[in-house]
């Protein structure tokens, strides 16, 4: 990864935009005393989602089940972990949540149990994510060793050219490898380069919880249930990669939608480490909505798939994304710029894995 300090943005925005929208969307705060933050829509599913995650681990503590029951209920605990990372997790980390900080840092703090780091996510998607979107060297979210190439710019390996079909495989990993390696990998690397969210924190402090929460982690999640169940060691082991291919695949599927995927671009900076766009218009040509109108895929997905919406105003709570995307939308055409998006999941599932195909296709051969 290059050093982020070398990228800038245009400060060049002659019509305006952002501050035109801005203005629309205090506007609409205002005039509905509408707060930015969650209300009781979002407590709600909060409940909800926490209940989806951890009623299951309870009943698989405290009932004999079949085989096939128990297996059931770690694919619910993993549809249950996705919802609480995208949902609750979330919108604390990006100060959402609540008014109150010290609400928005419980719940952000629930990445603990989902088997991340408050830190690491903060500076990965708030710091790297959300500034330098879709940039390759810049964004993490697009770095995926040598195994998958997700941008023209990366490398091609010949191992590419199946990319589209092995992918799904190693999207359900995404979580089970914050469980056991990415953190610490990250933790080195971030702590090295000093980035953070806010004041640099205390390394050893932050090495420490680390390590304090990772064994909190596996005692509650692996040793625990090995003390408690009358069952086989590797029956807890393959619950637990169950739960976690689970959650893996949902989050992965979601998140490529929304910038891995041909209409989102993936611009280079100039020479001077400058940008084409200003920051706000840059997050309208690298982010991609899907399924706005799907009430359940709104709901569950913790409106991520509002992603234009999220990236230009991550400052508010995914529960108005909905509200504010005819805003956004409607500003975005005055202002002759794109607002992509796709009308169904479905659609933007096999554009994903089309772009992935293309991607894997030898530059030579792929389409300009």
């Amino acid at each position: 990864m290059e050093n982020t300090k070398t990228i800038k943005f245009s400060r060049v925005d002659s019509a305006k935009f952002f501050r035109t929208l801005n203005k629309r969307v205090n506007t609409y705060f205002k005039e509905n005393n509408v707060e930015r933050t969650g209300n009781w829509k979002l407590y709600l599913k909060t409940i909800i989602m926490f209940s989806l995650f951890l009623t299951p681990y309870f009943l698989l503590l405290s009932i004999d089940l079949p085989g096939w029951a128990q297996l059931l209920l770690t694919i619910v605990m993993g549809v249950g972990m996705a919802g609480v990372g995208m949902n609750v997790m979330h919108d604390g980390n990006h100060g959402s949540f609540s008014k109150k900080k010290w609400v928005n840092k419980i719940m952000g703090s629930s990445i603990y149990i989902l088997a991340g780091n408050v830190y690491n996510w903060q500076v990965q998607h708030n710091v790297l994510h959300h500034t330098y979107t879709n940039i390759h060297g810049h964004d993490e979210d697009l770095e995926a060793g040598r195994i998958l190439r997700f941008s023209k710019h990366a490398k091609w390996y010949k191992h590419h050219r199946f990319q589209h079909f092995y992918s799904i495989f190693l999207y359900g990993l995404l979580t089970f490898n914050w469980a056991l390696t990415t953190d610490f990998l990250q933790m080195k690397r971030y702590l090295k380069r000093k980035l953070s969210y806010g004041e640099f924190p205390n390394p050893k402090l932050e090495w420490t919880k680390l390590v304090i929460t990772k064994l909190i982690y596996l005692s509650i999640w692996i040793i625990l249930p090995l003390l408690v169940l009358d069952i086989a060691w590797w029956k807890v082991l393959l619950g637990f990669f169950v739960m976690h291919y689970t959650a893996g695949v949902i989050l992965s599927v979601v998140f490529q939608l929304a910038h891995v995927i041909d209409e989102a671009d993936m611009p280079l900076p100039d020479q001077t480490g400058t940008m084409k766009n200003t920051w706000a218009i840059h997050q309208l040509f690298t982010t991609v909505n899907f399924s706005t109108k799907n009430k359940v895929v709104n709901w569950f997905t913790g409106g991520l798939n509002h992603q234009v919406e999220h990236h230009i105003f991550p400052h508010i709570s995914h529960i108005h994304y909905t509200k504010i995307s005819k805003i956004v939308k409607e500003t975005a055409q005055e202002f002759n710029l794109p607002y992509n998006e796709y009308k169904t999941t479905r659609k933007a599932i096999i554009a994903h894995f089309k772009y992935l195909k293309e991607m894997g296709m030898q530059p030579a051969l792929q389409p300009a």
